[in-house]
């Protein structure tokens, strides 16, 4: 059987191949076109950046697996693949270490001034006076994310004596201490660190995570590290911060595309590099030895634990996928989005044989920011590394809710656990949510946008509410409002036609004394 490495990766992954009986061609030479036409019979291929294109899966009609010895799979069409019944795979966590040491040789770089030091002294020049520097040792440093990257960030600093803030909204306090770092609010991370280290995940989520608002309040020679996604950054706002007479360094390895371009950090960047977090021999090697293993694995063994493209059944349906995203969202709001700890879920009915299927969609919905597009194994992994202790539960035999589905989310406020739940199901197509907490028989549609207000029951609320509304221009579509008479509370959950501001939501939820007031847009 033959497999390609058209990619200058380790000798490893071709060494334990070949070993295991493999006929193994790399060459990093030619270009990918070339060598797959060149070896139409291969049933593997290892890549690292290369693209791999539905013109490339087209030309290896007996490509059976495809491992990209990396963590991200971006280059890889893996929706073609799987309408060519190609497995598609990744390596992840192969890389974490390089990336932690890259951003302690920025901080290191840029504080002692190495590139244009080295620059101006081959140059002829003597500019010692010019270049003093600073030490790390003793430093102050805000880490923004504690997965796997920012936890062995977290250990390198520990041997220059640094002081630790971490914010990961998904960890508990107690966990981030234990990997040993203080948890603290991004507020304060930007006002007390001397260095900010991101390692966020990339999307909507987190786009223009760090704004103006959080870069005024860094302090003067402060340093801001996106070794993360591009786009993180509002490098707008640095801009303008320098252009201010604000002192403030920022390093970067992320652009918008991996290519030779002027990339448009360049002139806000101290210190800028072509994306080398993962680029050491050791992580090379590393992510060799893993896709080797994989790939062996997979033929020898049948093993499919890692593929990321795996194939929906066809028999559940993509609106209940649709449902545990939303539903997700939307516990996570009735909790006050607060630290996870653990989430539940109880599937019903027909949707029991599916659950392995509804991970990564109630992932998505509870984890604001988690990795998209990843299969039931994966999503499991990305709870456990959040700090999330992940359960699908068996239902009670004495409760039947159809193809329902209920989600229970466990957050920490103030060291204590308190419980957000929700339960839902697909009614001729489309996702409602039939309770929230104790408020039942609901049935509220919840794509588009909605308004969810808990207060003390009593005459002219929901007019008063109406009012508000209507006020501020805005159509209400529907309404439900039902009652609890054990707290003697009512749940008004309102589709709009419009989304509400967040002064107006607060003006609504001040005059009608709510006890809880979010708006959602899905």
């Amino acid at each position: 059987m033959k497999i390609l490495i058209p990619t200058k990766l380790d000798k490893a992954a071709a060494a334990n191949l070949t070993a295991a009986g493999y006929d193994v061609v790399q060459d990093d030479a030619l270009p990918i076109e070339e060598l797959v036409a060149a070896h139409p019979d291969a049933a593997g291929l290892i890549v690292r950046s290369e693209k791999v294109t539905p013109a490339i899966i087209d030309a290896l009609p007996s490509l059976k697996c495809v491992i990209r010895a990396g963590a991200g799979y971006d280059n890889i069409d893996y929706v073609y693949a799987r309408t060519k019944e190609i497995d598609v795979m990744n390596t992840p966590g192969a890389n974490s270490n390089a990336v932690a040491e890259e951003v302690v040789a920025m901080i290191l770089a840029a504080y002692r001034y190495v590139v244009p030091a080295d620059t101006t002294t081959r140059a002829g020049e003597w500019n010692k006076k010019k270049y003093m520097g600073r030490e790390l040792t003793g430093k102050t440093v805000g880490i923004l994310g504690l997965g796997n990257i920012g936890r062995l960030l977290v250990k390198r600093l520990q041997g220059f004596e640094c002081k630790v803030l971490g914010y990961d909204h998904y960890l508990s306090k107690q966990r981030a201490l234990n990997i040993g770092a203080t948890p603290t609010e991004l507020d304060e991370i930007f006002s007390e660190a001397d260095i900010i280290s991101l390692h966020v995940p990339g999307g909507p989520a987190t786009r223009n995570l760090i704004n103006a608002a959080l870069i005024s309040k860094m302090k003067d020679g402060a340093m801001l590290i996106n070794c993360s996604r591009y786009g993180v950054v509002d490098e707008d706002a640095i801009r303008a911060a320098k252009a201010a007479g604000r002192n403030i360094i920022y390093c970067t390895d992320v652009h918008p595309k991996d290519t030779a371009a002027m990339q448009p950090s360049a002139d806000v960047a101290d210190l800028m590099l072509p994306h080398l977090g993962a680029n050491t021999r050791e992580a090379n090697k590393n992510a060799a030895m893993r896709a080797a293993r994989q790939m062996i694995g997979y033929f020898a063994h049948g093993d499919t634990s890692c593929v990321i493209n795996a194939e929906r059944p066809a028999d559940l349906a993509p609106a209940h996928l649709q449902l545990a995203s939303m539903l997700g969202k939307l516990c996570y709001q009735v909790g006050g989005c607060k630290p996870i700890r653990k989430v539940e879920c109880t599937f019903y009915n027909n949707l029991r044989s599916f659950r392995k299927w509804f991970t990564p969609w109630i992932l998505q919905g509870t984890v604001p920011g988690a990795e998209q597009g990843l299969m039931p194994a994966a999503a499991e992994t990305s709870f456990r590394e959040h700090g999330i202790v992940y359960k699908a539960r068996e239902p009670k035999d004495e409760r039947q809710y159809d193809d329902a589905l209920t989600i229970d989310i466990y957050m920490e406020i103030d060291g204590q656990q308190i419980k957000s739940s929700v339960r839902g199901m697909v009614v001729d197509g489309t996702p409602v949510v039939s309770r929230i907490a104790e408020f039942d028989h609901l049935y509220a549609a919840l794509s588009g946008n909605t308004i969810v207000l808990r207060y003390a029951d009593r005459p002219g609320v929901v007019a008063a509410i109406g009012q508000a509304l209507s006020l501020a221009g805005i159509n209400i579509e529907n309404i439900v409002a039902p009652t609890d008479s054990n707290s003697g509370d009512s749940l008004a959950v309102i589709k709009t036609n419009m989304p509400i501001s967040d002064d107006q939501l607060q003006a609504i939820a001040k005059t009608i004394g709510a006890k809880l007031a979010f708006s959602i847009s899905m």
